[in-house]
């Protein structure tokens, strides 16, 4: 139901008190004043709630700008596309971790939000290195549907300029709604241009989904791999998803990431 429909209920409920006030009999002052009260009370609610919306940060058009992530939430070492994935980190680094994400999975943000920071630091150091995919598995979630192959796309555009670590953690900084509208290819093309991409062809890729190709490919062999599939159900475990060695990581382990550098 939506704001304009509760406001107007409000409303209904209020005169509703006030006339079954008068209706009870206008010598009857306790129940007027009752009803006054009962108005009072639903006027408070109205204002409380028009307020609350006034609020809320409203969904993002499709001429908004998509806010950037804080400089210290982006991974400074080089990121390489290699084919439909990525790889992030310094040569130096021994072991490599495999990060399984869908930029509309709002799973996969919260998982952002509560380990970015420590694999930023992790990459950085040169202990590990992370082989992003960024896979288009919920394209029927968002409306209108494909948003997953457009965002991930566009990932890979802006890691051919080098600019692949900006775009994905501005993507996660503030996601679209799972069943709502995601972000459009302008804005998307837009938000490479922000974090610095300079390449003349990058429009180009973004709108005509260069590589929408090698990412089906890449979501095919992905839900196919027998280490990523759930041990009761025998399918691919969904997004997010860590596998490091040829295993999967457990992320009820808090320290995942720290035992895999030990």
């Amino acid at each position: 139901m939506g704001g304009a429909e509760r406001s107007a209920r409000k409303k209904k409920q209020a005169a509703r008190a006030v006339a079954q006030a008068r209706s009870s009999g206008g010598s009857d002052r306790t129940k007027v004043i009752a009803g006054i009260a009962v108005v009072a009370v639903l006027a408070i609610a109205v204002i409380g709630y028009v307020i609350f919306q006034s609020r809320q940060s409203p969904a993002p058009g499709p001429d908004a700008a998509i806010s950037q992530a804080p400089a210290d939430h982006v991974i400074s070492a080089p990121a390489v596309r290699d084919g439909s994935t990525v790889l992030v980190g310094k040569d130096t680094a021994t072991v490599t971790v495999d990060v399984y994400e869908d930029f509309l999975c709002p799973i996969c943000g919260t998982f952002e939000k509560t380990y970015g920071t420590t694999i930023k630091q992790a990459v950085d150091d040169g202990k590990v290195k992370i082989r992003y995919s960024i896979l288009p598995m919920l394209n029927s979630k968002s409306d209108p549907e494909g948003y997953s192959t457009d965002s991930a796309n566009a990932a890979l555009c802006a890691a051919d300029d080098g600019k692949f670590n900006a775009f994905h953690a501005a993507l996660f900084n503030v996601q679209p709604e799972e069943g709502e509208a995601g972000y459009t290819k302008a804005q998307l093309t837009r938000l490479g241009k922000d974090v610095g991409v300079t390449s003349a062809t990058f429009e180009t890729c973004v709108q005509n989904n260069t590589y929408k190709t090698q990412l089906d490919e890449l979501m095919s062999k992905t839900s196919n791999d027998p280490v990523l599939r759930d041990a009761e159900t025998g399918r691919f475990r969904g997004t997010p998803s860590v596998a490091s060695g040829g295993k999967l990581v457990d992320l009820d382990n808090k320290n995942w990431l720290s035992d895999l550098t030990k």
